[in-house]
């Protein structure tokens, strides 16, 4: 038996990371289209709304643009032509910068601009991790995952990271939003997927923050969803009414295309941004036809498919042009965009790392503002992976640090430092160095930067099996935020009364 070296402990004391809550991109975004392009994009999706136009399936929404002068055809196509003029004042009136207000008010977060939120993987039916394997999730799985989220402080929002197919579907929304409200203090997620479980969620969050009626929680944007268009030019009952319900109570919705190419979408990448963006401008038309002003932003998913499979794929060459042109289409409406993090590995392997990095890195040039499925996602989204979920914090928190600025000052260009080691010397035993080692570079979360020597003594593990050690320490040390007691009551209170009263199905 060999014995191992006992070594000095190489941990250090723990380091802030409260700055990685509002991120700045400090970098200009890149532009892949020319003005013209864009303009070519913007002004063939317009025209062809107002010829063509999209199906909106929801009686209730075609009634909303009729009455402020859209164009329906017969009952049984469903199909909704907008005017021009509408479409441009619906782009005038949204605005290009959002404030979302966490129940902690360190957690709010400014939208648009620079800013960049970095959001954990959403709605996975599937997780994973290395000791349980591949499996369904449950509430126990969407607990954990907030619990993670909460713990990192690169993650801006709470966010659907699992769904827990072990709690009927009626009442999931409630224990779902109970365990978001009481396990995070981060600015909620809402799923559009019916008027009444949308409702019990407004009420579950007017709770949380301790204010009284729809006015006052109109007042500020407290929670955020997602809506998808049924891609090729088809709007949904659940997600109209979702576009419709947040925009009356003056919420986040996330407008997101699911354009992918080869599929719901042209093989071109420009067909699949032309459908992109005529989605997009019709679910902004109905969001600012039902309230002026309301907070939508520009969702981009575009990627594209394997066409041997039909498989989604991400992380590709395809995608990475997507969003930065996108970016460029969401600055010439002048709106907040959100692009994602996402990749098709079935492991948390080299091929998960490379899709997610390029698919982020893709984001980044291109200038978004909150980028999705930014920990955790596998599998082409049918999967949530612990394991993952910490590599990709890793990789977020680095992204983090380098978009922090390079100070230049007196101490910090230590010439002192330079004239006292001298040609040849070095500086490990500098008192520059000896003030800062501790936080002068980031400390890797999982990766290891050990000699092999060292990797192989401390038993030569991979970055998925120290990430495993990463989240079970994680969770074992665990403390929820802090939270009234009455607040809890009262939340806890409200999901027993409507779970007693049969909770709420999806519309």
């Amino acid at each position: 038996m060999t014995r191992r070296r006992s070594r000095p402990s190489r941990d250090r004391a723990p380091v802030s990371t409260a700055h990685h809550r509002r991120l700045t991109n400090p970098f200009e975004p890149l532009r892949l289209l020319s003005d013209d392009q864009v303009a070519a994009i913007h002004d063939s999706a317009v025209r062809f709304l107002a010829e063509e136009g999209i199906r909106l399936t929801f009686d209730e929404a075609r009634q909303v643009l009729v009455d402020a002068g859209a164009a329906t055809s017969d009952d049984e196509d469903l199909m909704v032509r907008f005017d021009p003029d509408a479409v441009a004042a619906a782009v005038e009136s949204a605005p290009s910068i959002i404030e979302l207000h966490a129940p902690n008010p360190d957690r709010n977060l400014t939208i648009g601009g620079r800013s960049v939120a970095f959001v954990p993987v959403a709605g996975p039916p599937f997780v994973s991790d290395r000791h349980r394997g591949r499996r369904t999730g449950s509430m126990e799985d969407q607990e954990n995952f907030l619990r993670l989220t909460q713990s990192f402080d690169v993650m801006a929002a709470a966010a659907p990271c699992v769904e827990p197919t072990d709690i009927p579907l009626n009442v999931r929304h409630l224990q779902s939003s109970l365990a978001t409200l009481t396990l995070t203090d981060k600015t909620p997620f809402i799923y559009a997927r019916g008027r009444n479980r949308v409702r019990d969620c407004f009420d579950l969050i007017r709770l949380r923050h301790g204010i009284e009626g729809d006015d006052e929680l109109a007042r500020r944007v407290r929670t955020w969803t997602v809506v998808n268009t049924n891609s090729p030019r088809q709007i949904d009952v659940p997600m109209a009414m979702g576009i419709i319900d947040f925009a009356r109570m003056g919420q986040l919705c996330i407008i997101t295309p699911f354009t992918l190419a080869g599929a719901m979408a042209p093989v071109t990448l420009a067909g699949a941004l032309v459908l992109q963006h005529m989605e997009l401008l019709a679910g902004l038309a109905l969001s600012q036809t039902v309230n002026p002003g309301a907070p939508v932003v520009y969702g981009a998913f575009t990627s594209n498919v394997d066409m041997k499979s039909g498989a989604p794929a991400f992380g590709t060459p395809e995608a990475f042009k997507a969003a930065i042109a996108s970016g460029q289409l969401a600055r010439h409406l002048n709106l907040p965009w959100r692009s994602s993090g996402s990749s098709a590995s079935q492991a948390v392997d080299a091929q998960g790392g490379y899709e997610t990095m390029m698919n982020t890195f893709g984001a980044l040039l291109g200038g978004a503002n909150w980028i999705q499925h930014a920990a955790g996602w596998q599998e082409g989204g049918l999967v949530a992976s612990y394991e993952k979920f910490i590599t990709d914090i890793d990789m977020c928190q680095m992204i983090a640090e380098s978009l922090s600025p390079i100070e230049v000052n007196d101490a910090e260009l230590a010439l002192d430092a330079i004239t006292d080691v001298g040609p040849g010397g070095h500086f490990f035993g500098t008192q520059h160095t000896l003030d800062r080692f501790a936080t002068a570079f980031y400390e890797p979360l999982v990766f290891s930067r050990a000699n092999f020597e060292q990797w192989t003594e401390e038993g030569s593990q991979r970055a998925d099996e120290r990430a495993t050690a990463v989240w079970a320490r994680v969770l074992a040390e665990f403390e929820p935020p802090p939270l009234d007691d009455g607040v809890r009551a009262a939340m806890a209170a409200f999901v027993e009364r409507r779970t007693a009263e049969g909770g709420a199905a999806p519309d």
